[in-house]
């Protein structure tokens, strides 16, 4: 038994010696000896070695072993140092009562949606738990914070007709190869920029994607996105061996941002608004699950650790429901 848990033995012993006769004393030596040998104390002197910038520093690098990006890790950094500079207290002295108050002033100064400040909550909350499980802290001030509800919306999607008016207005076989990639596995659109073509199956019809937190998964195409694939790639004539390159010399990998920028320009010329590549991610989920396809296998198409994750992306057809109402309850 360390020095520590021996001293707060030794001083609850003498609290409560008056009130003990020997036996009853005896007996309570042993059972505060067993209490303590199956807990861990931590002395609060070494908390304040640390200021609340270089534990912050710690607990992102934690979150880069976890495997989160760098944009993640941006986001929980500049949230958190927000928090820092507002409640200017030593992490160890930020009560519940600090950080309620401050998410209220920081929803009604930036005049925020409750969707947006519970991401700034849930980020609060990975942050102190991380510090309670480490022994930073001695209580996580958020625990007592419970998750802001917030009225769930109904996203937009896709209709046919709409996929139909993008199809045709596609003025190369790239970006046409693209839309039907994404409409036909719902992948990410940092999946997507990543791909090779060596990663192709074309034979199976799959390619196998690195998600969020570098973990891997399998995706599947149709048939007409395999079409349109193989169109394009014939169409190349460079040595670049990812799946999409720029359209001009020196026909680089296509980033990110050209691809959301090559979507947003064909959702002006077809009229469709709100065109971008998180769309066609959640039109593929819907369309699964309106077509009889388990939440299981939705989930495990889209790399989504949590079902609630995959719920959030799918919107059961309206006219679908009215039909199993009509089957099953008469």
């Amino acid at each position: 038994m360390n020095k520590l848990k021996s001293e707060v033995i030794a001083q609850i012993q003498n609290r409560m010696k008056p009130y003990l006769n020997q036996g009853t004393y005896l007996r309570l030596t042993k059972v505060l000896m067993e209490v303590f040998n199956e807990i861990e104390i931590v002395d609060q002197k070494i908390i304040t070695e640390l200021n609340n910038y270089e534990l912050l520093e710690l607990f992102l690098s934690a979150k880069k072993i976890e495997g989160c990006s760098s944009k993640t890790i941006d986001y929980y950094e500049s949230t958190i140092k927000r928090m820092f500079i507002k409640i200017n207290k030593k992490i160890e002295n930020i009560s519940t009562e600090d950080i309620r108050i401050y998410l209220i002033k920081y929803k009604e100064s930036n005049s925020l949606s409750k969707i947006t400040i519970d991401n700034v909550r849930r980020i609060f909350s990975s942050f102190f738990t991380w510090l309670e499980d480490e022994g930073y802290i001695l209580k996580n001030p958020v625990k007592r914070i419970h998750r802001i509800k917030s009225p769930r919306i109904i996203r937009n999607t896709f209709t046919d007709e709409d996929f139909e008016k993008m199809c045709n207005n596609c003025n190369n076989l790239r970006d046409l190869a693209i839309i039907e990639l994404l409409i036909s596995t719902g992948m990410r659109v940092g999946e997507l920029v990543n791909l090779n073509i060596e990663d192709i199956d074309f034979n199976e019809r799959e390619c196998i994607v690195f998600g969020k937190g570098e973990s891997e998964r399998v995706v599947y195409f149709d048939a007409r996105c395999k079409l349109h694939l193989l169109d394009y790639l014939t169409s190349r004539n460079d040595n670049n061996p990812a799946l999409f390159v720029s359209l001009k010399k020196p026909y680089k990998r296509l980033g990110r941002n050209g691809v959301e920028i090559t979507l947003t320009k064909l959702g002006k010329r077809c009229g469709i608004k709100n065109v971008h590549p998180h769309m066609f991610r959640r039109t593929f989920a819907t369309n699964a699950i309106d077509k009889g396809m388990p939440i299981e296998q939705v989930q495990r198409l889209l790399g989504h650790i949590q079902i609630d994750t995959t719920m959030k992306y799918a919107m059961v057809n309206q006219s679908n429901v009215k039909i199993a109402h009509r089957k099953f309850l008469g």
